[in-house]
Formats: C-alpha cells, sequence, structure tokens
C-alpha cells in the first residue's frame, strides 16, 4: 500500500512540473509576442484555486484534476473578442508569431531537461565501471572479440565513463544503421577496436536487457556466500540455516560465490541438499530441501526463504563517480538531450513498422511505477527521471498530429506553402482524427501497462 502510494504522489509531482514547465512555455513566449492571455491553468476541471495579479489581465489556475494544464489566450475562433482585443488575439498573429508560441511548450521540456541534465552532471553520476565482466559463448559479443577485462573506452568515437553510458551509448550508436566501433583497453593494456556489425545489433530489442542480448555483463565482484537473513518456517530455517553461515558445499561441490548457491537451490526444488556451513570455527553439515515455487512461464524452480547482503565495500573497486565543471557539463547535457532524442524518434519509427516491439511504450500505470522507482532509490534518480520523462513529453508533442502541438505545427506549415490557413472544417476533421489517433495510443500504452503486470 505504502509502495503504491509513492508511486501515485511521485507521478502526480513528475506530472504537475512538467505540465507546468511546458504550459510555461507557450505562456511566457505568448506574452512576450504581445498575445493577451486570459487563463494559465494547471489541471482541468472546477478550479481549486485562483488568483490575479495586480495589473495583469491573465486569471492563474489550480484545477481539480492534475493530469494536464492549458493556455487561453484571445481568440476569435473560440469567443467573441471585444474590438479593442482584436489586435492582441492569437489567430490575428503573424504566422511566425503563432509557430513560436506553439513551439515553446515542447521547447520549454527539451530545455527542462538539459537543464536537470547540467545539474545532475555537475553534481556528479556515481555508476559502474565500464569494464567487461563475462562474455556469452558464440554471442555477437564473442564473435567481436570482446574479452573479459575489456575496459570500454568509446562507442564511436564518444567516450564511455560508466556502464550505463556504454549502455546507451550503444543501444543509441546500433539504431543509426551502421556498423558500431567500440574501442576498449584489454586486460593486457593493449589499445583494441571491437566491430560490432549492424545488421546482428538491429534485430535487438532496445531495453535494459540489450546489453546481455550482445553477449556482455559488467565486472561485478563475487558476493561471498554468506546467509544475513533467514524466514521463520521456511526451508532454511528448518534445515538449521542461521545468519552468519557461510556455505562450504552443497553435495560435495565447493561454493564460491552466493550466486552458485542460488542457482544450485534454484534447480533442485523438492530435493534433498547436503549442505556444509561454516559457523562459529566449526564446520556442520545441514540437510536442506528447497520449496518448489512455480513461475510465470510454467517452470519448477526451489526457494529456501534466506537471503544475503552485499559488503559495504565489496563495490568500492568498481564504483565511479563522474562529475564535470559547469562549461562541460552543459555541453555533455546537450548531448545527451540530442541522443536520447534521436534514440526516442528511431525508436518510435521502428515500433511503427514492426521491427522494435510495443512492449517499449509505458502508460500511466508504467511511469507511475518508474516514478515511484527512482524516487525511492534518492533524489538524484528520480531527477534524471524526470529530464527523461521531459524529453518524452516535449517530443510526443511534436508529433504531426492534429490536437498535439506538432499538428497545430503541421497545419503552419501548410499555411505557409498555400500562403493561407486551411478552411475550418479540414482543421476540425484532423482534430477528431488527431483526437482518435490518442485514444488509440492511450488504450494500447495501457494494455502494454496491464500486460506487464499480469505477465
Amino acid at each position: 500500500m505504502l509502495a503504491m502510494l509513492i508511486n501515485v504522489a511521485a507521478f502526480l509531482v513528475a506530472i504537475l512540473v512538467l505540465v507546468t514547465i511546458h504550459e510555461f512555455g507557450h505562456f511566457w513566449v505568448a506574452r512576450r509576442l504581445g498575445i493577451k492571455v486570459l487563463r494559465f491553468s494547471i489541471g482541468f476541471g472546477r478550479a481549486i484555486f485562483t488568483w490575479r495579479r495586480a495589473g495583469d489581465d491573465t486569471e492563474y489556475v489550480i484545477a481539480a484534476l492534475p493530469l494536464g494544464g492549458y493556455v487561453k489566450m484571445v481568440d476569435e475562433r473560440e469567443d467573441e473578442v471585444a474590438p479593442e482585443d482584436l489586435p492582441y488575439a492569437f489567430n490575428k498573429q503573424p504566422l511566425w508569431k503563432r509557430t513560436l508560441v506553439v513551439a515553446a511548450g515542447p521547447a520549454a521540456n527539451l530545455v527542462l531537461a538539459v537543464l536537470l541534465y547540467w545539474g545532475l552532471l555537475m553534481a556528479g553520476e556515481n555508476g559502474v565501471r565500464p569494464e567487461v565482466g563475462a562474455v556469452e559463448p558464440d554471442s555477437i559479443a564473442a564473435e567481436a572479440a570482446f574479452a573479459p577485462g575489456d575496459v570500454i573506452r568509446d562507442v564511436d568515437g564518444r567516450p564511455v565513463s560508466t556502464w550505463a553510458n556504454f549502455w546507451f551509448a550503444l543501444l543509441s550508436a546500433s539504431m543509426g544503421g551502421d556498423d558500431v566501433d567500440v574501442t576498449v583497453t584489454t586486460a593486457d593494456g593493449d589499445r583494441a577496436v571491437r566491430s560490432l556489425p549492424s545488421a546482428e545489433l538491429a534485430p535487438l530489442d532496445p531495453g535494459q536487457g540489450f546489453l546481455s542480448q550482445v553477449g556482455l555483463q559488467s565486472r561485478t565482484p563475487p558476493i561471498p556466500p554468506v546467509i544475513s537473513e533467514v524466514v521463520p518456517d521456511e526451508p532454511a530455517a528448518v534445515a538449521g540455516l542461521e545468519p552468519g553461515d557461510r556455505i562450504l558445499a552443497v553435495d560435495g561441490v565447493a561454493i564460491e560465490r552466493w550466486t552458485e548457491f542460488f542457482e544450485t537451490v534454484r534447480a533442485h526444488p523438492d530435493q534433498a541438499l547436503s549442505v556444509l556451513v561454516a559457523r562459529d570455527g566449526a564446520e556442520r553439515l545441514l540437510t536442506l530441501t528447497p520449496r518448489a515455487m512455480i513461475l510465470d512461464d510454467g517452470s519448477e524452480v526451489g526457494r529456501i526463504g534466506a537471503g544475503t547482503e552485499v559488503p559495504e565495500d565489496l563495490l568500492a573497486d568498481v564504483e565511479v563517480l563522474v562529475r564535470h565543471g559547469p562549461v562541460d557539463a552543459f555541453g555533455e547535457a546537450l548531448r545527451r538531450v540530442e541522443d536520447l532524442s534521436v534514440m526516442m524518434l528511431r525508436l518510435v519509427s521502428r515500433m511503427l513498422v514492426g521491427t522494435a516491439s510495443v512492449e517499449n511504450l509505458s502508460g500511466p500505470i508504467g511511469i507511475a511505477d518508474a516514478a515511484g522507482t527512482t524516487a525511492r532509490f534518492g533524489i538524484e534518480p528520480y531527477l534524471e527521471f524526470l529530464a527523461l520523462l521531459s524529453i518524452s513529453l516535449g517530443l510526443l508533442n511534436l508529433l504531426p498530429i492534429p490536437v498535439l502541438d506538432g499538428g497545430h505545427l503541421l497545419y503552419f506549415a501548410v499555411e505557409a506553402v498555400l500562403g493561407r490557413p486551411l478552411p475550418e472544417w479540414v482543421q476540425a476533421q484532423g482534430q477528431r482524427l488527431g483526437l482518435l489517433l490518442i485514444l488509440c495510443l492511450m488504450t494500447l500504452a495501457f494494455y502494454v501497462d496491464i500486460a506487464r503486470i499480469f505477465g
């Protein structure tokens, strides 16, 4: 219940911030260009709070439904306009002014993303050193001669400082349609270039599992097989395992890492295992029978109700803190927003032609879950999530779909070519079609969210 409340709160904060920035972009540019703004509303529906500033004709509103907002300008197409207000009506403005006002909303979201990344890069980003820990046999990476110990230096000439940077840079480069060259420093200290062919990268589904599909895993120090938690009445407790026990062997096979013990338990549901443990300087032999658990795909695995903790100093040698100065941070923030924008547009185009799964979509449920998850991790992950969501909102609004800002810009482009606006009935039909497309997209996003929840 608490997790759901955090998700909802983090989602609402994100939406309110991003919508406010978006609408402020429209509002600020309209005011600067001499267009009269009647209302600046955050949210839809009944007004909860309204106010006016002295000498300001604009009514500022906070409404009941915090899932959007709008800027209402003087416009003959919406209401009757007093003769003295006609020079300040939106529809009476030259094409370049109307274009700037409409484009200002998405632009404000992209500017917000740049500012957020700028601050985060100056504050410093924590990450994992971009070092290869394992290469899957017969994988794309194996064919390209990647090897454990390779430290990633750059992807197609773009420097890489963390494993997350590597994931993003490789994913972005793979969507360009060309072979991708990855420069590494080998375990022997030599410089080498690993070339990944575009023909093999193109069919891979983008997402957090992208590097696994390539066949690469980051280097992580082995977690010792020490029990830190035992759940009462579960198989581990029944067998006599206690916090602090170190697993030495299972059925005579030596265990050196927690992952080895974990995989052994999963592979033996309802089968008795002979477990040798070290406790208080002595060795004890216990009989452990993992309880069978059925997964969503119908497979059966073992579980024992025990866990371990990662020692605080274990990851010290693979963690890095990357901090930039103000100038370098601003340049990197611009490049990051540009790269993310290009990658998102390419991903959308791939989904439209069926070469990328629609599972990469997220609707309100998925966004709320991501918002809550990042908020629980801390302020920095949450701000990075806001930056990513702000880019998505800006690009979504630039799509040439009527009812979105991009649809209005499309109408303006046609007006620039024809020398006159499209007929009102044509624009109205376009609005209906655009609304239908948006409803279909929202339905698909909800379906993907629900399907993801229920497997």
